[in-house]
């Protein structure tokens, strides 16, 4: 993990005939691929501000099931609902959540989303959409144009829907800048598929592992680590939860069973450096995503639109909490205590977090805040990776 020094970097160029209060500043901003944990905690209390982990859990959620609603609505694949989100938790981590309501973060990393997987929808269809989902401020008498649920915009005030807009261009334009206008966006899915038949999985496994890495994109997992690993990751838990107090499944010539798979990715093997990926790190992915299927059982009908006098936003209707929460009551038939029970198997075995370096007390957001970005002042030169950064070491 590179240092958070290595976020911005300045160089001042001057002309002869200009005093040093005149020198033109250009600066270089450095897209930083991932974070390290360390930098995680300290990004998300700073932007937290007097709201609660619980209230900011809350609209994380909130705003991946908006982004899962609308997807499924328009009918978008699978890689832009999920680089969407991902997006969001970015922007995240640079912006605080009083100053933007979190639907119209995800809507504008929806946007840019569909710009960077060439699946691209006007602003005004996004929003069409969007308002059948939470109703445009102030409320207004809106007429649906077909059973689908996009909205009529010429039934909502003209000065509204531009407006709304205008404001999502604007979170477009500052979610481009967090990324440094990096398009390039990569997803665990085909490695899910591609390793799965590596470890010679079943097609039980691979189908859950699948599922999991699409709700990997629910929680902060993305932004730590590569594709790869989230897709090792995936396959690691969904063995844990096919073999967890579950009969043996018949399996095929050749196939490994779950338990096996699970054991294998739970201990220091040669597949560590082939895929340059630690156990450790798998089971650091596999408490977070058990915590967050904790959270779904215990309260299936959480992932609600928040309702604060700061930010007044009506719930998501039942249709649509029913339709987001199918998936995951199909894909997971775990009750709370049998997934508490396998986490305290898991720590009974498990392995000593390995070391990460800590942050050297600098700000890792200090040039991003909302203050600056967006701001016309000098040259900006935006580069995809930070000095010296090697890119991710080819898995397959």
């Amino acid at each position: 993990m590179r240092s958070p020094n290595n976020y911005h970097q300045v160089d001042s160029q001057s002309s002869r005939a200009q005093t040093p209060s005149q020198l033109p500043t250009s600066s270089t901003n450095y897209y930083h691929p991932y974070f390290s944990p360390a930098e995680i905690d300290y990004l998300s209390e700073k932007q937290r501000g007097k709201r609660s982990v619980t209230q900011e859990e809350k609209d994380r959620q909130s705003a991946c099931t908006f982004l899962e609603i609308i997807g499924a609505r328009v009918g978008f694949p699978r890689r832009t609902i999920s680089t969407s989100q991902i997006l969001y938790h970015r922007f995240r981590l640079f912006f605080s959540g009083k100053d933007f309501k979190y639907h119209e973060v995800a809507l504008g990393a929806l946007y840019v989303s569909t710009k960077m997987h060439d699946t691209l929808k006007k602003p005004r269809e996004l929003l069409a959409v969007s308002y059948a989902i939470i109703p445009p401020d102030p409320p207004v008498n809106v007429k649906s144009k077909h059973p689908g649920g996009e909205i009529d915009l010429d039934t909502v005030h003209p000065d509204v829907v531009e407006k709304d807009r205008q404001r999502l261009l604007a979170v477009e334009r500052l979610i481009l800048e967090t990324i440094c206008f990096n398009f390039t966006a990569r997803t665990p899915f085909p490695y899910v598929i591609k390793l799965g038949k590596e470890f010679r999985a079943s097609k039980k496994l691979i189908k859950l592992a699948w599922r999991i890495s699409i709700d990997s994109n629910r929680t902060l997992l993305p932004l730590i680590y590569p594709p790869h690993s989230i897709a090792l990751g995936s396959l690691y838990v969904a063995g844990l939860l096919l073999s967890f107090e579950q009969p043996p499944s018949p399996r095929r010539n050749g196939e490994q069973s779950s338990d096996d798979i699970a054991k294998k990715l739970n201990t220091h093997l040669s597949w560590e450096e082939h895929y340059h990926t630690k156990t450790e790190d798998l089971e650091d992915f596999a408490h977070t995503i058990l915590d967050l299927l904790i959270q779904y059982t215990q309260n299936p009908s959480a992932n609600t639109s928040p309702n604060t006098p700061s930010s007044p936003s009506p719930p998501l209707s039942t249709r649509d909490r029913h339709a987001a929460s199918q998936s995951h009551q199909y894909q997971y038939p775990y009750n709370p205590d049998q997934l508490i029970r396998l986490k305290i198997a898991m720590r009974a075995t498990e392995h000593t977090p390995r070391r990460r370096k800590a942050l050297d007390g600098s700000d890792p957001s200090a040039l991003y805040n909302a203050d600056s970005i967006g701001q016309s002042e000098g040259t900006v030169r935006f580069l995809f990776f930070p000095p010296g950064f090697e890119g991710d070491v080819p898995v397959l």
